[in-house]
């Protein structure tokens, strides 16, 4: 994939709004004179007739010497509403070009400068024709006179003279003596009514900024300068300008004071940064930008608008614009708990029925979400129906099971947390004169009378066994403020773990801690799974208040912050600051697709105020100021490299002999095991790039845009942790080699971890609430509360776990987030086109690609070995999130290129 580029535009040109009807219209352009013999229009098959149609049309360079004839072949894609797609009365003048060979003018650069001069040559310019059409495809056509002096074509500059956009997929020239000349396209060309300047695309072929040709450093340098604006007046759609902001949009204060959100970007709330859009302030708060229908993100970076009804973008939009606020129509009481654990079954087999989803097509949504939307062919009914996640289908009790809580946190939608105790007793570094005494309730009788059979807690430290979940520090802050929202309530929480003799993890203890709150002085319990009835209950609860916080953790900071959020800024930067020709550039590309666009999307109606996460999770409105404290807290770039997180949390050592060079402390830990293999294979692919363009470090040091990439993505983009001193430097091949592994990792691997088993291990919520409702039956009951629970304690689990609304609209939302698109790019898969047309690169590509389908069968040898329990047994779904290949659909399986839903 080819970034598109200009080679000049004004900092803002007019709002182009894709796809609307066209009506009949003449425009004068100094063509109006062309001979038009005769035109018929035939009702019947829409068909337009002209008499005037050339069949070869020519662009000559006027020279003395020999030329050759090069054909040039373009195809432009179809658009969603049939743009192109036929021709009649309605196309009007653009259809008569289309015939006339009058739809697309290019221009051919040399990547040499005139030998006389010392100045660009001259371009070779001409129009191309229409010469077929396919499916979703339009192909134009053109031969070019070049003189044999011209040189090699470098680029080529596109003008657009339709009235609409296009997109553009690829050009291809084709009779030069050393073979065709390869152009990459996959953008959108503006009309040049809406922008007059020119768009260039370059060849596949990559050069460092030292490289470039002399006939093409103008337009790279110019193109740069384009795509990074001045940084001034608002964004329009139709733009392809990269800057950064800071998270301003989240809030709607002008809409309600209750839905006022900080700034979150700067010393108080430190924060990557967003791409900057340029809305105007609210009229409430001169801090906040003010929200719109529609976000903008460059235009290129928008979802594909191929003809594909089942694309993920209309997906989620449809989700959470249609089905949503139907479900919230039908489900009135919005407290309303489900009574009994038969009403939640109820959800598979039966369903919610939906009222009628206003000003939408009913038939149109039923092909877009076929898992969800089942039509009752007796009604017409809309019935939200949910499939049965494979979890639940496998073992109904899977949720239930302590074995199930510690296996997920090796094997499960969140491995990212489970950490090794390496100090006892466990201790808070939160101030005790605000937060209360910082010793841990868990206690080492409490841990030694559930090992004492195997080995004193001291040797369960010394020989690793211990581990934990730990959301107390991070949690506590909060717990005082999410208690004064109705419905919901927080507590600090740790969980204890061991890790049996079988290599399983068992969990012994949970601890729940209240601040001092109203007056009241701290209050923390630890509850642990025991043999009497009431003991048990209460371990149940306090493990559904656990499950909450691992899934606002994993959806906040697994998830949202260290994938999608902290992604964004390398996009950005990337664009601003390496040139579509670097090679460096375009090794990245691929891993950046559709991430502005879903980002976007989940500002709009997931992460913002009132949205999914702040309506359904338990840090409830304070939900992304709470991944705004872990981004202080805890993220480091250099520790996003899997080796290094898995180290820093005690999960792994590092050892020479061993595979990977570390060495496991759970040795059957699937995620860390799955994930090493596909770490190795992308840092060797990495580094076989990376050696080629960069044989020696001087070429690291001396590449200007590659330097001021990285320092741009260090000080702008991640600008709150500019100072800090575990910056990697990039002065090697070895460093940039690291450096972009680690890129490459979070917007593959790590997402496909967090993200493709979201509906597999959460789409049957008591498995993973995402909020707790209601206290611990033991912190300050009323006499009422206790008798009940006593009575039927299965109540006071319901009543803890979400609500029906919360329940239903997170599953809905679940299921869409882990589907793979029909058009999805998955990690070697396919070859990039400037990487095939290298054949040093070529063959680097081809081995990845044969060591990512050794790691699919190497998967399935460890899922079929009974040894593993962490990854197979009864009832155990198998572990296949980091399988690099998958078919469309919600699959628990496949490690797309980029974080694209």
């Amino acid at each position: 994939m080819l970034k598109p580029q200009l080679t000049h535009q004004s900092s803002q040109y007019s709002t182009q709004t894709p796809f609307l009807q066209l009506k009949p219209f003449i425009h004068g352009n100094g063509n109006a004179s062309l001979p038009i013999s005769r035109h018929s229009f035939q009702k019947k098959n829409k068909s337009v007739r002209v008499g005037f149609t050339p069949s070869n049309i020519k662009a000559v360079a006027s020279s003395t010497e020999k030329s050759t004839s090069v054909k040039a072949i373009v195809t432009v894609k179809l658009t969603v509403g049939g743009f192109l797609s036929n021709l009649g009365l309605a196309r009007g003048i653009d259809d008569i070009k289309d015939l006339l060979g009058q739809t697309l003018q290019l221009e051919l650069v040399s990547t040499e400068l005139d030998p006389r001069t010392g100045l660009e040559k001259k371009t070779i310019n001409g129009y191309v024709h229409k010469t077929g059409q396919a499916e979703q495809e339009v192909k134009y056509e053109s031969s070019f006179e070049v003189p044999a002096d011209f040189g090699e074509v470098g680029a080529i500059l596109v003008e657009n003279e339709h009235h609409k956009e296009m997109f553009l997929k690829d050009i291809v020239l084709s009779g030069f003596p050393n073979g065709p000349v390869n152009i990459n396209c996959n953008s959108w060309v503006h009309s040049k009514n809406d922008n007059p300047q020119k768009r260039v695309f370059f060849s596949n072929k990559s050069y460092l900024p030292s490289q470039t040709p002399n006939g093409l450093r103008r337009l790279r340098e110019e193109e740069l300068k384009i795509l990074r604006g001045n940084g001034q007046g608002e964004r329009k759609t139709s733009e392809r300008v990269y800057d950064y902001d800071v998270y301003n949009d989240l809030g709607n204060p002008d809409s309600s004071a209750e839905l006022k959100r900080p700034v979150l970007g700067g010393k108080q709330h430190p924060y990557p940064r967003r791409c900057r859009t340029g809305r105007p302030r609210t009229e409430t708060d001169p801090l906040s930008e003010k929200r719109s229908s529609s976000v903008y993100v460059p235009r290129d970076e928008c979802f594909s608008e191929v003809k594909q009804l089942t694309f993920s973008a209309k997906a989620v939009y449809s989700v959470l614009h249609a089905v949503v606020p139907s479900l919230e129509t039908a489900i009135i009481d919005t407290d309303l708990g489900f009574p009994y654990f038969t009403a939640i079954d109820s959800l598979y087999n039966e369903g919610v029925n939906l009222p009628p989803l206003k000003n939408q097509n009913t038939q149109f949504l039923r092909n877009l979400l076929p898992r969800l939307l089942k039509a009752i062919s007796d009604t017409q009914e809309n019935v939200l129906r949910f499939e049965t996640p494979e979890t639940m289908d496998r073992d109904k009790f899977f949720w239930f099971r302590d074995a199930e809580f510690g296996r997920q946190t090796l094997a499960g939608l969140n491995p990212y947390s489970i950490q090794l105790i390496t100090e006892w007793p466990l201790k808070s570094k939160l101030d005790p004169k605000i937060y209360g005494p910082p010793e841990s309730a868990i206690t080492t009788e409490m841990i030694q009378k559930e090992i004492g059979g195997l080995m004193t807690v001291k040797e369960a430290i010394h020989q690793k066994k211990l581990f934990i979940l730990d959301y107390h520090d991070l949690l506590l802050p909060y717990v005082s403020k999410v208690r004064e929202i109705k419905g919901t309530t927080l507590y600090g929480s740790r969980t204890v773990f061991f890790q049996t003799p079988g290599g399983t993890l068992r969990p012994l203890a949970i601890e729940l801690t209240r601040p001092p709150i109203d007056g009241k002085p701290q209050w923390k319990e630890v509850h642990m799974p025991c043999w009497d009835a009431t003991g048990i209950w209460l371990w149940r609860i306090a493990k559904a208040h656990v499950l909450a916080h691992d899934s606002g953790y994993h959806q906040l900071v697994s998830h949202w912050l260290r994938t999608h959020c902290a992604t964004e800024p390398y996009i950005i930067a990337t664009n601003r600051q390496l040139s579509v020709v670097h090679p460096i550039y375009r090794l990245l590309h691929p891993h950046f697709r559709y991430t502005m666009e879903i980002n976007a999307l989940a500002r709009e109606a997931l992460i913002n105020a009132g949205g999914i996460i702040e309506t359904s999770f338990a840090p409830g409105k304070y939900s992304i100021e709470l991944s705004s404290a872990a981004y202080d807290q805890q993220w480091q770039f250099n520790l996003e490299a899997l080796p290094a997180d898995l180290i820093n949390r005690g999960m792994a050592v590092e050892d020479p002999t061993a595979p990977h060079g570390l060495k496991l402390t759970i040795e059957d830990y699937p995620f860390a095991n799955d994930g090493l293999l596909l770490w190795d294979n992308i840092k060797e692919w990495v580094s076989d790039y990376v050696n080629h363009y960069y044989p020696n470090p001087s070429l690291i040091e001396s590449d200007q845009e590659l330097q001021q990439w990285w320092t741009e993505i260090r000080t702008v983009g991640h600008a709150d942790k500019k100072d800090e001193p575990w910056w990697p430097v990039l002065k090697t091949p070895k460093d940039l080699i690291e450096i972009v592994s680690t890129i490459v990792w979070v917007t593959s691997g790590h997402h496909a971890a967090v993200n493709f088993g979201q509906y597999t291990y959460a789409g049957y919520f008591p498995n993973r609430p995402t909020i707790a409702r209601t206290n611990m039956p033991t912190e300050d009951p009323s006499e009422e509360f206790w008798k009940n629970f006593l009575i039927k304690p299965e109540g006071a689990l319901l009543q803890c776990f979400p609500s029906q609304i919360q329940a239903t609209r997170v599953m809905a939302v679940l299921d869409i987030l882990s589907n793979h698109s029909p058009d999805e790019e998955y990690l070697g898969d396919v070859i990039e086109p400037a990487w095939a047309e290298n054949p040093i690169i070529k063959g680097a590509f081809e081995r990845f690609n044969g060591r990512l389908l050794e790691l699919e069968g190497t998967i399935d040898e460890r899922n079929a070995n009974r040894d593993l329990k962490n990854r197979s047994g009864a009832g155990v779904v198998p572990y296949e999130l980091l399988k690099p290949f998958s078919k469309p659909g919600v699959t628990g399986k496949g490690v797309p290129y980029s974080i694209s839903i």
